[in-house]
């Protein structure tokens, strides 16, 4: 790295929001990981959500400990809430998020602070994460050191609407100067990260740097019911608005499919008319033998009767 780029990243400040509730188990290797980073010039804002257990006493113990760690103690409002009072409190150049129950890998935000010194025009830059560690479905996302300036293409080439995640995100904080949370709403990270994409920021992913996304049986992936599939349809059929995609497009196939997917699952729930809506699928856009026999009836029946024999066949 240049003297340039070291200069710079002495100077970069990160600004890590964690979200606390009833989280007494798993709070301490959250913190721990953060504490025990090679770079150092971050702050660590813990929003106590109202919680009650023993993480509000644990987030004060920490905060007297280390002076680069803040508590906001509040009242219980939600995840969306949390982060966007700690939005708020964020002092740094830039900002990122850990769920109070994931961890981070040694040396992730070094790797971040060089990544972003090397790519001074970059204003979000994405890493890899383990995702739903200790569960049956546990998996590595990994990314290529690639750059963006078109967030439709980044959202397509990379699959982006399969990983919307805000923790495995590091942000300008100008980028999120608008942006806040929807207060209330289940899967906010896939209906915010459009809107973030929508400023056209420069984006940066890297091979480097490791988070650990923890599985937990409660929660919102385990126990999604009708209102959490809704919103999260609803918030990829908004994103191709925003982004100017078409998903009737070749290169929409693999998103489409993915959309798909959630609208079977979402008539299942509800019975209701599906409202994607119903397009030819190329067969090679199946990765398992189920998608392709969902393809062929898609192509020849329609979206209706799709969803009507999913209803029965399970």
């Amino acid at each position: 790295m240049s003297p340039l780029a070291l200069e710079k990243e002495k100077k970069m400040k990160i600004s890590i929001v964690i979200p606390v509730y009833r989280v007494e188990s798993t709070l301490p290797q959250c913190i721990d990981s953060i504490v025990a980073q090679s770079f150092g010039d971050w702050e660590a804002i813990l929003v106590d959500d109202g919680s009650d257990d023993h993480s509000p006493e644990i987030c004060d113990r920490y905060a007297a400990s280390d002076p680069r760690i803040s508590v906001i103690h509040k009242a219980n409002g939600g995840l969306s809430s949390a982060r966007n009072a700690g939005i708020q409190a964020a002092r740094g150049e830039w900002i990122t998020f850990i769920d109070s129950d994931d961890y981070i890998e040694p040396g992730t935000l070094a790797s971040l602070a060089e990544v972003a010194a090397g790519n001074p025009k970059a204003q979000l830059i994405e890493y890899p994460a383990v995702c739903l560690e200790g569960g049956s479905n546990e998996h590595r996302l990994e990314l290529d050191d690639a750059t963006f300036t078109d967030p439709a293409q980044y959202w397509i080439e990379t699959q982006a609407y399969m990983h919307t995640y805000a923790w495995n995100k590091m942000m300008r904080r100008q980028l999120m100067a608008e942006i806040r949370f929807p207060v209330g709403k289940k899967f906010e990270d896939t209906l915010t990260l459009p809107h973030i994409l929508k400023q056209r920021p420069t984006i940066v992913t890297t091979s480097r740097g490791l988070y650990h996304y923890t599985y937990n049986p409660r929660g919102i992936t385990a126990v999604a019911g009708k209102e959490e599939f809704q919103t999260l349809l609803d918030a990829n059929i908004d994103a191709a608005k925003i982004l100017g995609i078409s998903i009737f497009e070749p290169q929409a196939d693999a998103w489409y499919l993915h959309m798909l997917n959630q609208q079977i699952h979402l008539c299942r729930l509800t019975h209701d008319t599906p409202q994607l809506p119903s397009r030819h699928l190329p067969i090679g856009t199946a990765h398992t033998w189920v998608e392709r026999i969902k393809i062929i009836i898609l192509n020849t029946l329609g979206l209706n009767a799709l969803c009507r024999i999913m209803r029965i066949v399970k």
